[in-house]
């Protein structure tokens, strides 16, 4: 039975040290990141609870944000029904709301998705830029407002 005991003792906390197995080191020096699903900017809310990512498809001038979990794997539903964002560039200060976007493929309606969407013609040709989150609910939490560079 002690040695049993023992056993255990040591897997928990050998686990418990252990960490998130998926870091990388980054610039930053964080030395821990997640590669994006789809090729976007990841915006972390909280201490490694979740993510936003942000993608631009500069053709059509939309900017769509995914919920996702802290490892940037798993897609989050949410009920709200916009997300607010607000965009700095060339000293114009810009704000977008993005809606909730339905999706029949995976059963996500607005009132429960993890993609947003908003649509603006400087979204066109703006590549870079800083901006903010705004407060989001997830699960009954609060996170943010988170800052990002967009690069």
């Amino acid at each position: 039975m002690r040695c049993t005991l023992l056993s255990l003792l040591t897997f928990v906390v050998a686990g418990s040290l252990a960490g998130c197995s998926k870091s990388e080191s980054n610039a930053s020096g964080s030395g821990h990141v997640h590669r994006a699903p789809h090729g976007g900017k990841l915006v972390p809310l909280g201490e490694h609870a979740y993510n936003l990512e942000l993608v631009r498809d500069a053709k059509t001038g939309t900017l769509t944000a995914y919920v996702l979990d802290g490892h940037a794997e798993n897609f989050i539903r949410i009920a709200a029904p916009s997300l607010s964002l607000t965009a700095y560039t060339g000293g114009a200060r810009q704000t977008l709301t993005l809606a909730a976007v339905a999706n029949t493929a995976t059963g996500e309606t607005a009132g429960s998705t993890s993609q947003f969407e908003a649509q603006a013609d400087w979204l066109k040709t703006t590549k870079d830029f800083n901006g903010e989150i705004g407060v989001v609910d997830i699960r009954g939490t609060n996170f943010g407002p988170a800052a990002f560079q967009f690069k």
